[in-house]
């Protein structure tokens, strides 16, 4: 059964554009890319203290059921050096699944929708570029609703595409 997934994906560890670049490729490990947005520079929010972002969305169809998606993700993270030693802090990449589907999801590990993805514009520009359309099952709101609800700040700059 497949199902649309979207994702967001961030990096300010090295090469951010070739992070980016290669989580995606490695994405097609668990699914078919079907649209990718462009990058965008972003600040850092929560630890401030650390390089800027660069971001982008995927959406991917994908037959994996939620926690098998995560874990591909994770195994993903983890060949591509990505260590958890300091929370939100630097990282090569980072990969987050923020809409599966329509489907809720509430386990130990794995929260579906994205529980701060209404908050974040680093994440909600690059995925209002490929879906503005879809629908967050628990706010019944749609990506471009959410974006345009958010206040002022979080500094977002699209740079285009690789």
């Amino acid at each position: 059964m497949h199902k649309l997934a979207y994702l967001s994906l961030g990096s300010n560890v090295g090469d951010r554009a070739a992070n980016l670049d290669a989580a995606i490729a490695r994405l097609g490990e668990l699914g078919t890319a079907v649209a990718v947005s462009s990058f965008y520079e972003t600040e850092p929010v929560e630890l401030t203290a650390q390089p800027w972002f660069l971001n982008c969305a995927v959406a991917l169809d994908t037959e994996k059921m939620p926690k098998q998606l995560l874990a591909g993700i994770l195994d993903i993270e983890q060949g591509m050096g990505r260590r958890r030693v300091q929370k939100k802090g630097p990282r090569t990449i980072d990969i987050d699944i923020l809409l599966f589907g329509s489907s809720i999801v509430d386990t130990q590990g794995l929260t579906i929708p994205h529980p701060a993805l209404h908050e974040r514009r680093f994440v909600l520009e690059p995925l209002a570029e490929i879906a503005p359309e879809a629908r967050h099952p628990v706010f019944k709101r749609t990506v471009r609703e959410m974006r345009d609800a958010l206040p002022p700040g979080q500094a977002v700059r699209k740079i285009g595409k690789t």
